[in-house]
């Protein structure tokens, strides 16, 4: 009888490749916990270039590692942030690369009022570091601007709010762009119209607003959110329009009002801060007009006064001239003496010189000088001859070299350019008189037209009495004569009559 060992315990049992142990423990995990939702605090945050999101979820005690796709991180309301408490949903699966389990995170929240306040302290830290909060970069608001762009709600009370407090100071263009004022949507759309308005093309076919109001109805930090996004922030200080922030009420604050130029309690508030009262500005206008006209008035009368006593203060002009006049006179009565004694004086120093001239000592100066000519006039006529003789050598010489056909058609060159010259010469000539003659005569209907001639054309008349141009009543009764110029001549009027104490018929041909 042979003898069987007893077999090995668990001998029998089946046997697992790796991939297939780690493939049954992850349907065994995925199958247990399809979703869950998981509350914890986010540690270590990594972003790849590949776009996805890897992050550690962890209390006191223990680490769970987490995984966001790259398609859910773009679509999360709430980024994860390190330190931020949070409540991820979705599903635990493992990776067998590495053997772990792993969450793989469709959605995050804040874990209640504490983790959104402490997220909000937290941006507002890196965004003041960054200096996006100091005063000195904030723009200031136009006075009076021509078009405003409002982002809000199109349907609620905000922008119905903002549009009557615009009509009651101060009537302005306004651009609407629609955006959802909470949930997911509010954030990208609030970027995406404050840039949208910054991209418009100034002075275009759709114009450019000159103030943005970025405005929003109170409700809970939940329902403001979407205003504390870094992005709606960032795109407030990239904007190059000025932008008022009026999100919420009074006591609502949100992280665009850090960054905004201005901030307003509520949106009727930035209506007001937007654009003056027009009617405080016209009667503000009207007293500085009142102002400036009394000034003015002060002013002219101080002038005035100044130049009285300036006047009373010069002399009289008979005064300025009257030492001047008697100088003149005092000159006058000694010019005859004066004039009588330099001829007097030129006389005898006439005499003088002609008394030491004589006939002899004449004709001996004329006849060295003669001889003086005649001697030159020997040596100067060889030279003379010499001279000749070389200037005609060299002619001689110079013309042999000289063509006459070239010269010819050298002279028929510059006869030609001289002749077109002449004619260009007289064509600017003819112009410049044509277009002086135009001139003269366009000067000469303007001065036909301003005078006064023109004016008697179209049935006016002036009237001169004895000879003077009348221009008002009176003058024309104190007048004895009149005479009327009209267009086509003058007609005079009879002499007036004297006032007697009989009365008498006017004379014949007298209009009086």
């Amino acid at each position: 009888m042979d003898l069987i060992d007893d077999p090995i315990p668990g001998e029998n049992a089946p046997e697992f490749t790796v991939t297939e142990i780690s493939g049954a423990i992850k349907r065994t995990i995925e199958g247990e916990f399809s979703h869950v939702r998981v509350r914890g605090e986010i540690g270590r945050v990594s972003r790849p270039r590949s776009g996805h999101v890897y992050l550690d979820l962890k209390d006191d005690r223990s680490v769970l590692s987490g995984v966001i796709w790259k398609g859910v991180a773009s679509r999360l309301a709430t980024q994860p942030e390190e330190g931020l408490e949070v409540v991820a949903t979705g599903k635990l699966t493992t990776f067998g690369g590495q053997s772990k389990y792993q969450i793989v995170i469709e959605d995050i929240a804040p874990a209640g009022m504490g983790a959104l306040m402490a997220m909000l302290e937290k941006r507002k830290k890196t965004l003041e570091a960054e200096g996006l909060f100091d005063p000195a970069r904030k723009k200031p608001l136009p006075y009076l601007p021509e078009v405003i762009g409002v982002v809000t709600s199109p349907s609620g009370a905000v922008i119905r709010d903002i549009l009557h407090r615009l009509r009651d100071r101060f009537p302005r263009k306004v651009m609407v762009w629609p955006i959802a004022v909470q949930g997911v949507n509010c954030a990208p759309e609030v970027t995406r119209a404050i840039k949208g308005f910054n991209a418009m093309t100034p002075g275009g076919a759709l114009p450019r607003p000159d103030l943005l109001i970025v405005a929003r109805g109170g409700g809970s930090i939940e329902d403001l959110w979407g205003f504390n996004e870094e992005s709606v922030a960032r795109a407030a200080v990239a904007s190059d329009i000025p932008l008022i922030s009026a999100v919420g009420h009074e006591t609502d604050t949100t992280l665009i009002d850090y960054v905004s130029d201005r901030r307003a309690p509520t949106p009727t508030a930035a209506a007001e801060l937007a654009v003056p009262v027009r009617i405080e500005l016209l009667a503000w206008v009207d007293g500085q007009d009142a102002r400036m006209t009394r000034a003015l008035s002060n002013l002219i009368g101080q002038r005035k006064q100044r130049l009285r006593d300036l006047s009373r203060a010069l002399p009289r002009p008979e005064t300025l001239v009257a030492q001047a006049r008697q100088r003149l006179d005092y000159i006058e009565d000694r010019l005859p003496a004066a004039l009588r004694l330099a001829a007097q004086r030129k006389k005898l120093k006439l005499s003088e010189i002609s008394g030491g001239l004589k006939p002899s000592v004449l004709s001996r100066s004329l006849r060295e000088d003669g001889r003086k000519l005649d001697d030159r006039i020997a040596r100067l006529t060889p030279a003379l001859a010499r001279n000749n003789r070389d200037k005609r050598l060299r002619l001689d010489q110079t013309a042999r070299g000289l063509r006459l056909q070239l010269l010819q058609d050298d002279l028929h060159r510059k006869s030609d350019r001289f002749t077109q010259t002449v004619k260009r010469l007289i064509d600017a000539a003819n112009r410049q008189q044509v277009d002086r003659h135009a001139r003269l005569t366009s000067l000469d209907r303007l001065r036909e037209t301003l005078g006064y001639k023109a004016t008697l054309k179209r049935g006016y008349a002036v009237v001169r009495g004895d000879g003077d141009v009348v221009t008002s009543k009176d003058k024309a009764g104190q007048a004895t004569i009149l005479e009327l110029e009209f267009a086509d001549g003058r007609l005079t009027l009879g002499a007036k009559p004297h006032k007697t104490n009989k009365t008498s018929a006017p004379e014949q041909g007298s209009l009086f």
